[in-house]
């Protein structure tokens, strides 16, 4: 059994970052949920949150709660300020090998998930990454006061891709196995289908990683995009 703890940033009388109409603490908590929604499809899990209402917590309360119940992954979702744009995570600045290798898995899949520019992954001494027992990641999720990346976070649906995205980080590292499925790593491509694989890639419309992953919609323009250009080239040459 998988245990995560979900730790949504800020909450209560700590409202967080604040602006262009939005609070943190309630961007946070949006994310959280639905993270803990999407891993409770998956087998042999279970998913705590340090909170899952608008309530005041410390960070000792938060770490002594995930490590009092032994949680094997700890993930605190935070939004940004501070004038920049673009998603970023932190581990601890002296991070278990765990912690970077999952990492390394999970930072890079929610990019994929988002428009966002990737800031990159980072190291900081952070109390949730410190004092945390298990290995953890803090994620900063858009720059809450640039206009641009608030009008996205305001969009339920964008919300939902950096859920989708941490959670297919977390299945990706910890080999999850979806209820009533199976995990991507197990899948086998038919001849058939990496017949096709393969010609999609000769043709530019997709990188071949994942083809079993469910696609979003900004995967599929990703993918289409190329081949409407290789089209209109075409159309200009007739």
């Amino acid at each position: 059994m998988a245990k995560f703890f979900i730790d949504p940033g800020h909450g209560g009388t700590d409202v967080g970052a604040v602006a262009n109409g939005l609070q943190e603490k309630n961007l946070t908590l949006a994310i959280a949920k639905k993270i803990r929604d999407f891993l409770l499809q998956y087998e042999n899990t279970e998913v705590r949150l340090s909170r899952d209402t608008d309530k005041t917590l410390s960070l000792k309360q938060r770490t002594d709660m995930a490590n009092a119940w032994g949680a094997d992954y700890l993930i605190s979702v935070h939004i940004n300020a501070g004038g920049g744009t673009g998603f970023e995570s932190y581990i601890h600045t002296n991070a278990s090998k765990a912690s970077v290798n999952f990492q390394n898995i999970i930072h890079p899949e929610i990019v994929k998930q988002l428009d966002f520019t990737d800031r990159g992954k980072k190291r900081a001494n952070f109390h949730m990454v410190r004092e945390s027992n298990m290995p953890a990641i803090l994620t900063e999720n858009g720059f809450i006061d640039t206009q641009a990346d608030a009008n996205k976070l305001k969009q339920d649906a964008y919300i939902t891709r950096i859920a989708q995205g941490h959670v297919n980080g977390v299945v990706e590292a910890f080999r999850l196995k979806k209820k009533g499925g199976s995990t991507v790593a197990e899948q086998k491509l038919t001849a058939a289908q990496e017949k096709v694989r393969q010609e999609a890639i000769r043709l530019g419309i997709t990188d071949g990683k994942n083809p079993f992953r469910e696609a979003n919609q900004f995967y599929v323009w990703a993918c289409l995009v190329p081949l409407a250009q290789r089209i209109e080239e075409l159309e200009k040459k007739l």
